[in-house]
């Protein structure tokens, strides 16, 4: 009796491994991320040489990317000066935390506040007073950012009043608001031929000599 052949049994086709939207997501996502960090980066220096009316086709060109591109990230030049000053307080708020280690607290202090007029100063070159009340109106910069600078203030000078490094009736919103004077004063004198270089290091000098315990 013939015994009834066994017809091979199919095996599934295996389909080809294609670029879905699975595989090409993270490099879509990675992609994005350096676009807004060099767009980021070319608008800071683009700002720091042409001030806030730097051509954003500059911008977009020294990102190696296309206004498109730009304007995918950023809906327009508010928003992209708003990104540059957030990395500079970033920058600035981080760099209070490490001194926050330093052993000399008065030196800390005097560091600090050496990096915090010159972020002042490049602000106010950015757009002054106006074009930050701009960027806070519309929420742009967000709503915490004076309250970070003024608590990396705050945390250095109480430890440098704790170690006898600074006077005990001076407070933070007093010493940022005579830095801010500073930095309004020497940047209106920077577009002047008489301007000053070293005007605003001998200022600041003067802040700090009030800062010390009488």
């Amino acid at each position: 009796m013939n015994q009834p052949q066994t017809q091979p049994s199919k095996q599934p086709t295996t389909a080809p491994l294609t670029a879905g939207p699975t595989t090409t997501g993270r490099p879509a996502r990675a992609d994005a991320v350096r676009n807004r960090e060099r767009i980021v980066t070319a608008a800071r220096e683009a700002f720091a040489e042409a001030g806030p009316e730097a051509s954003l086709n500059e911008i977009a060109r020294r990102a190696g990317v296309g206004p498109g591109t730009l304007y995918r990230h950023f809906s327009g030049r508010p928003e992209l000066l708003a990104a540059v000053l957030k990395e500079r307080i970033d920058i600035l708020c981080a760099r209070a935390q490490d001194l926050l280690t330093a052993q000399s607290t008065g030196t800390a202090l005097a560091e600090w506040l050496r990096a915090f007029l010159d972020h002042a100063r490049v602000n106010q070159g950015l757009g002054g007073a106006l074009m930050l009340e701009e960027l806070e109106a519309t929420g742009a910069l967000g709503s915490d950012c004076h309250q970070r600078i003024l608590d990396a203030a705050g945390a250095l000078l109480t430890r440098a009043q704790g170690s006898g490094a600074a006077r005990h009736d001076l407070s933070p919103a007093d010493l940022l608001q005579l830095v801010v004077g500073v930095a309004l004063s020497t940047t209106r004198k920077q577009t002047s031929p008489a301007g000053d270089p070293e005007q605003p290091e001998r200022l600041l000098g003067l802040v700090l000599d009030a800062t010390k315990p009488r």
